[in-house]
């Protein structure tokens, strides 16, 4: 630490870090515009202000990238359904609400990159395992859930929990990506979560 340094300041974003930053940055702008096949090295390193030959400290391949992007937002969805498992006394429906309106959020403003991500699954091994990951974090915990609340008699007996969290996950993942892809519609996506809130209300608990 600088002699002079406050006590408990923290250095900012390393180099590196701001570096790998504006790679990614770029990626999901051009994503925007084009799939990944279409988008050069050279275009996601010009775009962060390095040579090719530096972007290769950072990532490995575009694929590379992608994966860093994802799993970002992946982390982020995560969170937002977490609203729905941490959600104290607050009653079943507004969590759950609330939590599928938050992932509807996240797929509108990053759509492109979990579209890409969803893509690349069918041909690339190492997002399939990534993917094959991130729906089990998903649905053990919502199997979880559930579970809970069966055994508080919040929810009634039903199909096994990992059965349930198993469609109700899948179906929430192929309504947000559809729906990412449709022209921007706050009434139209207010509508989904509606519906998608129903299905899951009546799914565990047994009413809307």
């Amino acid at each position: 630490m600088p002699p002079h340094a406050p006590v408990g300041s923290r250095r900012g974003p390393s180099k590196g870090d701001r570096t790998s930053q504006a790679i990614l940055d770029t990626a999901e702008r051009l994503l925007h515009t084009r799939p990944l096949d279409d988008i050069a090295v050279d275009e996601l390193a010009s775009g962060a202000g390095i040579s090719r030959s530096a972007f290769y400290f950072h990532f490995s391949s575009r694929e590379a990238v992608l994966h860093a992007l994802a799993s970002r937002v992946l982390d982020a969805l995560y969170e937002s359904a977490t609203l729905w498992l941490r959600r104290g006394s607050e009653p079943p429906e507004a969590s759950i609400r609330r939590a599928l309106g938050a992932s509807m959020s996240l797929w509108r403003s990053h759509g492109p990159v979990l579209r890409a991500a969803v893509r690349a699954r069918d041909r690339d091994p190492l997002m399939r395992d990534f993917w094959a990951g991130v729906a089990r974090r998903f649905i053990d915990a919502t199997a979880e859930q559930i579970t809970i609340e069966r055994e508080a008699g919040v929810a009634p007996p039903g199909p096994p929990a990992r059965a349930m969290a198993t469609a109700l996950v899948s179906m929430n993942e192929q309504a947000f990506q559809n729906r990412s892809r449709a022209r921007r519609s706050a009434a139209r996506d207010r509508e989904l979560v509606d519906t998608l809130t129903v299905i899951w209300m009546r799914a565990i608990y047994g009413t809307a």
